[in-house]
């Protein structure tokens, strides 16, 4: 069998302090393509990444982290990708991971692997996970698997890898360009019967690294809730919703 393409995306924005450090944990000859898109960064964000050899897209306006997602997930696509693994710029997560989380989709063990900072709460909270970050996390996730009937063991983690069918399948196209786009596409999953693994990834919480102040947290909290309850609303025949239909020919 051919070898599969694993392409590692980057949605990056004001990264210049930390993209050469996650570049350099993703270990050599493991991906076949870095691509960052940049969200309008204000400081050497791409310049930093021309240098390093990545492949650079820049949007003309901010779209917002989801926004940026579905550049990232499309080029990816385009590029012929088999594999996507998605990696915060922001040195926020160990991108040693990537080949552990690409094998688990290109074996076709999993469609989709999230990373877990949440092995043990003492790591969570010594890796600087704010405690009301922590609280809420797991109340969340518990109350996710439930309804869902996954059993991960964080919905929250920005590490995600995917494989091409799992892209295909999902129509994360209309998704919100917010943060809720993550929420947004894990339930879209499950939904979707896509097979859901996790593995588990250190939290790293520092000035550097990107994260939502309370409000913001607590917004995004409620729209995944909402995003929830409607699943719940197709899956019993209430209502129906564009966000949980797969593609056309998935």
């Amino acid at each position: 069998m051919a070898k599969p393409k694993v392409i590692v995306v980057m949605p990056a924005y004001n990264a210049e302090k930390t993209l050469e450090r996650t570049i350099k944990d993703i270990p050599a000859g493991t991906v076949d393509e870095v691509i960052l898109v940049d969200d309008c960064s204000k400081d050497g964000t791409v310049a930093l990444a021309k240098k390093l050899g990545l492949t650079v897209i820049q949007h003309e306006t901010n779209k917002g982290y989801g926004g940026n997602q579905k550049t990232c997930y499309a080029e990816a696509l385009r590029k012929g990708a088999d594999v996507v693994v998605m990696v915060h710029p922001d040195y926020q997560y160990d991108a040693r991971l990537v080949p552990i989380m690409s094998d688990l989709i290109s074996n076709d063990i999993c469609d989709m692997v999230c990373g877990n900072r949440i092995r043990t709460r003492w790591e969570a909270l010594d890796g600087g996970m704010p405690v009301y970050k922590y609280v809420f996390n797991r109340l969340l996730t518990m109350f996710e698997n439930f309804v869902t009937g996954q059993n991960l063991g964080e919905w929250h983690s920005g590490l995600r890898a995917y494989s091409r069918k799992c892209l295909e399948t999902v129509p994360w196209e209309g998704n919100s360009d917010d943060f809720v786009f993550d929420q947004q596409f894990l339930i879209q999953a499950a939904m979707m019967k896509q097979r859901l693994g996790d593995v588990p990834v250190a939290a790293r919480y520092f000035p550097e690294a990107s994260s939502i102040n309370f409000k913001r947290s607590c917004e995004y909290g409620l729209e995944a809730m909402w995003c929830l309850g409607q699943s719940v609303l197709q899956r019993l025949g209430v209502a129906r919703f564009a966000l949980f239909e797969p593609k056309s020919g998935a």
